[in-house]
């Protein structure tokens, strides 16, 4: 049976790589990814073959792995983050089908809820919800109806790709969403460039996050009715009698 690991290779620095992560990328001789994530791979493993495609070509990439691993190389196909977040571990399983001979196993990583919230505090410390405002694969009007039942139930919310060069005024529009439901100085937070060069995170308000610039690299975080700034970080308490 021709092997592949699905990798969440973490944020983006080594020490945020989980040992199951790096085990699986020393073992394997193909490396597969977005061509971003790979040259951060390329500093740590130097020797090993890499296969890309850029961004809007995932299932090629995908495909890419299992063609390799056809001819009998151990691949690894990567992710940033974790593998089942916003990765390529359900595209992967949906194609298996198509390659029998092959097995895949999920290796999960440090996805930027959790490296960005530790940058921030504890501001995912009660239930919460993930949404990413790339509306790409999901009609906006989806994202806004989640954004609005997330803010109603009075949920934390941790928010992926707020905003690119063709959708600038997204996290804005996120915002006025909230906003219906959410006072303005609500805690909110960002984490900037999490586990790389130039790292940066931020304790704001909601008003004052609506006038913000974002990117493919900033993860937002939007408190609870019961989030606090405690000592200059975010906090949502868990409930515990103190």
């Amino acid at each position: 049976m021709n092997r592949i690991w699905v990798v969440g290779m973490g944020p983006g620095s080594e020490e945020q790589m989980t040992l199951q992560a790096r085990e699986a990328l020393a073992d394997c001789d193909v490396i597969v990814g977005y061509t971003v994530y790979v040259e951060l791979l390329k500093k740590l493993w130097p020797d090993k073959e890499y296969r890309t495609t850029p961004m809007r070509q995932e299932a090629e990439r995908c495909r890419m792995a299992f063609e390799e691993a056809k001819d009998g190389r151990k691949v690894a196909m990567v992710c940033s983050g974790d593998a089942g977040v916003y990765g390529m571990a359900g595209l992967m399983l949906e194609l298996a089908k198509e390659y029998p001979d092959c097995s895949l196993e999920i290796v999960p990583g440090v996805t930027a809820a959790l490296a960005g919230g530790a940058l921030l505090g504890a501001p995912l410390g009660h239930d919460f919800a993930v949404i990413s405002l790339s509306d790409l694969l999901t009609p906006w009007e989806k994202i806004e109806k989640r954004l609005r039942l997330a803010a109603q139930a009075d949920l934390s919310i941790c928010i992926y790709n707020p905003s690119s060069r063709k959708r600038a005024g997204y996290l804005k529009r996120a915002c006025d969403i909230l906003l219906e439901s959410i006072e303005e100085e609500r805690v909110c937070g960002l984490a900037v460039m999490i586990g790389r060069e130039g790292e940066y995170s931020e304790v704001l308000t909601l008003r004052e996050l609506r006038e913000r610039q974002a990117d493919m690299f900033t993860t937002v975080f939007i408190g609870n009715s019961q989030t606090r700034k405690i000592g200059g970080r975010m906090v949502a308490p868990r409930g515990y009698r103190i």
